[in-house]
This record gives C-alpha cells, sequence and structure tokens, in this order.
C-alpha cells in the first residue's frame, strides 16, 4: 500500500499538474506515492503531456466538467494510500512539506486532516480563514465599522480549541486527510460543483477528529485563472455568484434556512439602499442622477441571479449547483458584454 495518494484535478492545464506532480515527487523521496490525475474533459493534449513526463499517472477521465467535488471523489475511489492528499495543479513544494505532514499525523492520531499554509509565490504567507464564523461573517455585506462587525461578531462567534493548530476547516488546495476518515464520511458532496466543498466536508471531518494547520509549513499556490473568479471585486461585488451559489448550499446544510434567508436578504435590502445612495451623491455633485451605476447594476444582477437558486437550495433539491451561463455576471461584465435579465 502506497503511503500517500497524490489526487490532482486536471482542467486544460497539463504544464501546471505536470509541473506539481514534478514538485511533489523530488521533494519527498523518502515517500512511496500513487498519483492519479482526474482531467474534467480538458479536450486537449494533457493525457499525453502529462503522461508522457509522468509514465505512473493513474489517469481518469470524466467526460465532462464534473467540478472539483465530484472529480476528486472519482480519484478518491481509485487511490490505494493510506493517505489522501488533495493537491491543486496550480502548486509547488517548498520542500518535504507532504513528508512532515505524515510524520506529524503518524504520531497523533487524533488529527484526521492537516494542511500546510498557502504561500504567494514570492513566499510571503496568504490570509486564510480558520473558523466557520469567520467565512460565515464575510457573507454579509455591511458598513465597514466596528459596530456592525461587533453585532457580526456576536450574532456569529467562533469556536475555541485547546489545540492552537486545530480550525474548523482546511483549504482545499493542499489537503491531506486519512484514508479511513476519507471514506468514512464519502468525500465531497457532489452536488456542489465549485466553491465551498472543502468548507462543507471539514464539517464533517471535523466530527471525526482534529482537522490541523502547520504553519511552520508552507506551499506555494500560484491561483490559475478560473472562469469564475473576479478580476479586481469592489467591496460590494467581491463574490461571483457561482461561489455564493456555493456558500448558500453549505450554509443551509449545515446552519439552516434561517441562515440563507438572512444573507439573501441582506442582499436584496441593500440593492434599493445602494442606488438611493449613488442617486443622492451624484445629484449633490451635479451629475445626472443614474451616472456612473456600474457597481450598482453588477450587484443588482448578481442579488437577482441568487435569488433563482433560492427554492433549489432551501428544499435541498437533489440537483448540481453549477450556475447557468447567464447566471455568470462576472464573466459577462469582464468581457464587455451585459447579461440578459
Amino acid at each position: 500500500m502506497p503511503d500517500v495518494s497524490v489526487i490532482l484535478v486536471n482542467y486544460k492545464t497539463p504544464a501546471l499538474t505536470g509541473t506539481a506532480i514534478g514538485s511533489v515527487r523530488e521533494t519527498n523521496p523518502e515517500l512511496d506515492l500513487q498519483f492519479i490525475v482526474v482531467d474534467n474533459d480538458s479536450g486537449d493534449d494533457s493525457e499525453a503531456l502529462i503522461r508522457g513526463a509522468h509514465p505512473d499517472v493513474v489517469w481518469h477521465q470524466m467526460g465532462y466538467n464534473s467540478g472539483f467535488g465530484r472529480a476528486n471523489n472519482a480519484g478518491m475511489r481509485l487511490a490505494q494510500g493510506r493517505y489522501f492528499l488533495l493537491l491543486n495543479a496550480d502548486t509547488l513544494q517548498t520542500g518535504p512539506v507532504l513528508t512532515e505532514c505524515v510524520r506529524r499525523m503518524e504520531r497523533e492520531p487524533e488529527i484526521v486532516a492537516s494542511a500546510p499554509v498557502q504561500l504567494y509565490p514570492d513566499g510571503s504567507p496568504m490570509p486564510y480563514y480558520t473558523s466557520f464564523a469567520d467565512i460565515r461573517r464575510t457573507f454579509y455585506i455591511l458598513p465597514l465599522r466596528p459596530f456592525f462587525q461587533k453585532i457580526l461578531e456576536k450574532a456569529i462567534p467562533v469556536t475555541r480549541y485547546a489545540d492552537p493548530r486545530q480550525h474548523d476547516w482546511l483549504v482545499g488546495a493542499f489537503l491531506l486527510v486519512r484514508r479511513e476518515a476519507a471514506l468514512q464520511t464519502g468525500g465531497f458532496d457532489e452536488h456542489l460543483f465549485m466553491y465551498g466543498e472543502d468548507i462543507e466536508w471539514c464539517w464533517r471531518l471535523g466530527k471525526l477528529g482534529k482537522l490541523c494547520y502547520f504553519t511552520d509549513l508552507g506551499f506555494l499556490h500560484l491561483e490559475n485563472p478560473s472562469a469564475f473568479r473576479r478580476d479586481n471585486p469592489s467591496y460590494v461585488n467581491r463574490f461571483s455568484v457561482q461561489m455564493q451559489v456555493s456558500n448558500l448550499y453549505w450554509l443551509r446544510k449545515q446552519y439552516g434556512v434561517r441562515a440563507v434567508v438572512s444573507v439573501l436578504l441582506n442582499y436584496a435590502l441593500l440593492v434599493p439602499v445602494f442606488f438611493g445612495w449613488k442617486i443622492a451623491l451624484n445629484l449633490l455633485k451635479g451629475r445626472p442622477p443614474m451616472a456612473e451605476m456600474r457597481n450598482q447594476r453588477i450587484f443588482a444582477r448578481k442579488t437577482r441571479a441568487l435569488f433563482r437558486y433560492f427554492w433549489p437550495i432551501v428544499l435541498r433539491q437533489n440537483r448540481f449547483f453549477k450556475i447557468k451561463p447567464e447566471d455568470n455576471v462576472d464573466a459577462f461584465v469582464a468581457s464587455g458584454l451585459r447579461p440578459s435579465a
């Protein structure tokens, strides 16, 4: 049995995926490694390029773009290792980080999953959330004033652990999980297409034992561009529709209907507030009332798109929560096109 099965999801990134495999292999010579690449129907020469550089790779073709969770689950079903490493293709190792994570988990069987911290390409640490409360608070769009932040902190408290390494969830870009824990929880929730899968899975993994960040260890995360990622987002429009659909699904599953309603109500009430504030500001500056409404219109379109998924989320319909192309407002904004109503 291999020590670790390393699972990577490939979607039209053969160079990144091949480099990530080589980086793990070169920095962890002491480990017996199995490499599994799950391809989300890239439709290019990914398999030839990756297997040409790494002939021992186990290749699995999904046949469609299944997203992050389903693809990783397919990889875990093929995995033979004592540990499963879920690794993003756009990552590089800084040393024998994986080996050290395995050593620590061998010494401490109560740890069911672990991760090093993410580093920018220049080696500086990326900020990251460690608690469900921290991420839930970011869903609300409120004035950046201490008064409102204190309200959120009181309404959504952080869980504290005796072990300072232990946290609610770990980022899925480098997530080392015990085989038994992965199999017992069933892997990622396959209703989710992209975003939030690692949060939801960690909620279930955390019921089995500790989830620990090893903050003295790190890996480089290059952050490969995504069709659902925003470029230079404003404070108001910092979430993509796909991201929030996934987050709302997780909220519904873990915290119930009220958690979903409170977030969407926040957004719905802010639409007229944002427009009214901008109209008043324009009039004070002698501009036409509806001048420079780009941010307000984008936010209104995103809010409208989110409400189209309200009932499927609340009713927890058995469906794949991948947004429709017409709901990907950020893609239209980036292309300069206007999304349909």
